[in-house]
């Protein structure tokens, strides 16, 4: 499956197709390419595919459910159970690899994509001075690709434990601490339960926006499905359904400093913010074992101070405060990317105008499931470099 020398085309031969990334998506990528006749190489900066899934906190599993999770060709064995933990997916994933017989290039990152001199195909510039060139390009390095860390004030002279939620593993170190989480999203909100339910003193959680949030699974009913059927309705109708429906399905926590937001749910995914898929939230928030407190303001010594005046000083600080998708010194220069985001503006089988043949799968946060879309992208992009 892995060899670290990417083997060149013959001159007769059409260049391969390299697929960036050896995650879902490029794994995904890659095996429709091979149904279709395409030859596609899988080059991973990491010594294994996977390695994103390997470095997520143990707690992790994906919230959307095995059956409506499995990548084209190969479904996620039953025996993984109906949400799917994080060392069953890379098991998976590794699977997949192996099922399909991908030609997967570990080691080698790609640092820059140029167009052919000839106008005719890509070249990629890699580690060890490799320049290897392509008759297409599809970049899967990840939605979840480089960790942001707000410019806080006072943060650098910090006398706490500050991290990002991408160093977090499990709750044991924390054991007996007052440990902040910031950030209210999935990722927020699961380690927060899990340094609850895993023995920390104190557990707060610091909100700025009140987030939407949602039961995982309603009388057997998965909350992934009802995002399926979400993205086929208007906007304003999701928005007005979702309001009594979550009022009913999840109490008010406003008493306990978590209010209902103030938007709509699907207006609020259009721009970006997916609800919270309640895996014990709900429950940490009622009893107290995670208190929901005001915004991170600034950092001031041992001093957290939040955007009500209030100051607190907790053992260690844990920003999940999201990623950048990294793509600028790789694709930066060809104009595909959002200046205010750095996502690329062509998606699935979609390539710019100005970048025929560069392709993107991985870069939206889909309310129907990350790899039921990675899955669709996959089949779109294999039928579409079919064609050509």
């Amino acid at each position: 499956m892995t060899d670290p020398h990417p083997r060149p085309a013959r001159s007769h031969e059409r260049p391969p197709v390299y697929v960036v990334g050896g995650g879902p998506g490029g794994l995904a990528a890659a095996a429709r390419l091979k149904a279709h006749g395409v030859r596609a190489v899988v080059l991973e900066k990491s010594d294994r595919v996977a390695a994103s899934w390997r470095g997520h906190y143990d707690r992790l599993h994906l919230h959307t459910t095995r059956r409506l999770s499995g990548l084209p060709g190969l479904p996620i064995p039953r025996r993984f159970g109906r949400w799917v933990a994080r060392d069953d997916v890379i098991r998976y994933l590794e699977k997949y690899a192996e099922y399909h017989d991908l030609e997967v290039v570990t080691g080698v990152e790609v640092t820059r994509i140029d167009r052919a001199p000839d106008g005719d195909g890509w070249v990629l510039r890699a580690t060890g001075g490799r320049e290897l060139t392509a008759a297409a390009v599809v970049v899967a390095t990840g939605h979840n690709h480089t960790p942001r860390l707000p410019d806080w004030p006072g943060a650098s002279s910090y006398t706490g434990k500050l991290l990002h939620a991408s160093e977090y593993r499990n709750p044991a170190p924390y054991a007996g601490q007052d440990v902040l989480v910031v950030g209210v999203g999935n990722t927020g909100a699961e380690i927060a339960v899990d340094l609850a339910q895993g023995g920390a003193a104190r557990v707060r959680l610091a909100v700025r926006t009140a987030p939407h949030i949602v039961r995982r699974s309603q009388l057997g009913w998965p909350a992934q499905l009802t995002g399926i059927l979400c993205r086929r309705l208007p906007v304003r109708l999701v928005d007005r359904l979702a309001g009594p429906l979550g009022r009913l399905s999840v109490p008010d926590l406003s008493a306990q400093g978590l209010p209902r937001p103030d938007t709509g749910l699907y207006s609020r995914v259009r721009q970006g913010s997916i609800p919270v898929q309640d895996v014990g939230l709900i429950a940490a928030v009622r009893t107290g074992k995670v208190r929901p407190v005001a915004a991170v303001d600034s950092f001031d010594g041992a001093e957290v101070v939040l955007a009500d005046g209030t100051r607190i000083t907790p053992d260690a600080v844990i920003a999940a405060t999201g990623y950048r998708q990294g793509l600028e010194s790789l694709v930066g220069h060809l104009g595909v990317l959002e200046p205010a985001t750095g996502r690329p503006r062509p998606h699935g089988a979609r390539t710019s105008a100005s970048a025929p043949g560069l392709y993107f799968s991985g870069y939206t946060n889909p309310i129907s499931g990350m790899f039921r879309e990675l899955a669709l992208d996959a089949e779109r992009i294999g039928k579409a470099l079919a064609k050509g």
